[in-house]
C-alpha cells in the first residue's frame, strides 16, 4: 500500500524558512517522479515544484522559484522541499504526492491528478 507522510509544516515569519519532509513507503521509491502540490485557502490546487526519479533534474513553480529547493533521498525513501524566503502568499497546505504511472512527470498545475497518490498534508503559515 503506497504511503506518503509529509512533516516540517508550521508557523514562520515573513523572510523566513522550513524544510518540509514526505517519507514514503509502499512502492520502489527510486522509480517515481514525485511532486509537491499546495492549497491556499480558498484557492484551488497549485503544482510547485517535481523532481525525476534519480533526482538530478528538478522544476519549478515561477511562484517559488529561486526560495524552493525540492530534493529526495532515495536511500531513504524521503523527499524534500526547502522553502527560504517565505512570503504570506506561501501560506498553504502542503502535500506531496506520487504519479500513478512510474513514467509520468507532473510539472504543472493543469497535470496534477488528484487520482494520484497524495500524503496527508503539512500546514504551512507564514504570518508576523
Amino acid at each position: 500500500q503506497v504511503q506518503l507522510a509529509e512533516s516540517g509544516g508550521g508557523l514562520v515569519q515573513p523572510g523566513g524558512s522550513l524544510r518540509l519532509s514526505c517519507a514514503a513507503s509502499g512502492f520502489t521509491f527510486s522509480n517515481y517522479w514525485l511532486y509537491w502540490v499546495r492549497q491556499a485557502p480558498g484557492k484551488g490546487l497549485e503544482w510547485v515544484s517535481g523532481i525525476e526519479p534519480a533526482g538530478s533534474s528538478t522544476y519549478y513553480a515561477d511562484s517559488v522559484k529561486g526560495r524552493f529547493t525540492i530534493s529526495r533521498d532515495n536511500a531513504k525513501n524521503t523527499l524534500y522541499l526547502q522553502m527560504n524566503s517565505l512570503k504570506p502568499e506561501d501560506t498553504a497546505l502542503y502535500y506531496c504526492a506520487r504519479p500513478r504511472s512510474s513514467h509520468r512527470a507532473v510539472l504543472s498545475t493543469t497535470s496534477v491528478s488528484t487520482s494520484d497518490n497524495w500524503g496527508q498534508g503539512t500546514q504551512v503559515t507564514v504570518s508576523s
